[in-house]
């Protein structure tokens, strides 16, 4: 056996349980490029739209806070109020592995493969690292969703925001985005920034955009803070309770879980990408899309206005579907078949146990895959602290456990048990 645990990621998920590993002393191996979502399908100048205290990776000792790490290098921050580029917190990110994971080996996982207790992780280089133990932490990247409209149109005049970090490209170009979220409306900005004619076109009757911070008095404070407690995920107490109690999400009825993963915290974009949008975007509202084809060098677009009950056309050069994700258990593509097929699912995501292990014994999930056992906290960076905590502990007893003399008596371990 090459490793006890192959983490299979290297975001914040990833890097933070690589951390708490490795003050327990557990044998791990952890591969992929540090923070790669951030540098491959995010823009660097792009503000984010979580706060900045609810952006720190997590040490064991929670030190190397992202506070601490732009103190250091003399970039301006706030816990509320400053918003953080997608440049540094990928900067953080990698100054945090450098620190605490210096184990990472920089190569894509191709395949795992194997059984409970001897798994095979194949890497792109042609090695085979065994593991009796995987953590998939390897977040979003795999799952963008594209609308079937869009699907048939060349590759050149349609993407996902996923693959646009950089848009000088489109000046002067009439370029529609559709949907209604944070990345579309991000991605509406940059467009407008970078000199191209932007249209925002939502299905929804508005677009949700947060308003920036505003100071108010001590007496509002106190209040506010009743009402409208802070939390990792934003204010109120959905979100506070969605932070506080993952466990007890995690014991509701099925249908409630899912409902409430889907619904909380959907579609909104940040106030500092918002503001340009609201200013100087169309924004086109209660847009279905029902068709895209390539007429006269242009993209047709057309749409059914579901309040005037009416179809309306529009032509650009290039389409970005800013439609989010879609997680789905079979579009993992490191995951063999056969492990694939045994994965117990609810809603096309594994169903976990409280230490997130799979119905597979010995394959774990963290980040936004585990989101419908845990709840919208493990959609957010802010998750990774209680992933890291509560999966560290539970490996390491269980590797205690196994390593430990046994005599032929002994109560043996059983793992996977919901």
């Amino acid at each position: 056996m090459n490793t006890d645990v192959a983490i299979i990621g290297a975001g914040p998920y990833g890097l933070s349980l690589a951390a708490h590993l490795r003050e327990r002393g557990v044998n791990f191996r952890i591969f992929g490029r540090p923070m790669g979502f951030w540098r491959d399908h995010v823009p660097g100048e792009l503000r984010l739209k979580a706060e900045g205290f609810a952006l720190d990776l997590f040490d064991p000792d929670r030190f190397f806070t992202l506070a601490r790490f732009c103190e250091e290098r003399g970039y301006p921050y706030t816990d509320v109020g400053t918003p953080v580029s997608a440049q540094i917190f990928a900067e953080y990110g990698e100054a945090f592995q450098k620190k605490y994971v210096p184990e990472l080996r920089e190569l894509l996982v191709t395949m795992v493969s194997g059984v409970a207790g001897d798994f095979a992780v194949h890497l792109e280089n042609g090695e085979t690292v065994r593991a009796g133990n995987v953590v998939v932490a390897a977040g979003i990247g795999s799952f963008p969703y594209m609308p079937l409209a869009l699907q048939d149109l060349p590759p050149d005049r349609v993407s996902h925001t996923f693959d646009g970090i950089s848009f000088g490209r489109f000046a002067g170009k009439r370029v529609a985005v559709i949907g209604a979220g944070s990345s579309a409306v991000d991605t509406a900005c940059l467009l407008h920034q970078a000199g191209a004619e932007a249209f925002l076109c939502a299905r929804r009757s508005q677009v949700l955009i947060g308003e920036p911070p505003r100071k108010v008095d001590r007496l509002k404070q106190l209040v506010s803070s009743v009402t409208k407690p802070r939390s990792g995920l934003g204010t109120g107490w959905r979100s506070r309770m969605a932070c506080d109690w993952p466990d007890i999400f995690r014991l509701l009825p099925t249908g409630f879980r899912l409902l409430i993963t889907r619904k909380h915290l959907g579609p909104a974009a940040g106030w500092v990408t918002g503001q340009v949008v609201r200013e100087h975007v169309p924004i086109l509202l209660n847009m279905a899309l029902k068709s895209a084809v390539c007429r006269d060098d242009a993209i047709r677009l057309e749409f059914a206005d579901t309040q005037a009950g009416c179809v309306r056309t529009l032509d650009v050069d290039h389409v970005f579907a800013g439609t989010g994700v879609r997680i789905d258990t079979v579009r993992i593509p490191f995951l063999d078949r056969a492990l694939i097929s045994a994965i117990r699912t609810e809603d096309s995501m594994p169903a976990l146990s409280r230490n997130f292990e799979s119905s597979v014994q010995g394959l774990y999930f963290i980040g936004p895959v585990a989101a419908n056992s845990f709840g919208p906290l493990l959609r957010f960076a802010w998750g990774a602290r209680f992933a890291a905590r509560r999966l560290t502990g539970h490996l390491a007893r269980g590797l205690a456990v196994r390593q430990a003399p046994q005599t032929a008596f002994a109560q043996q371990r059983f793992f996977g048990i919901f």
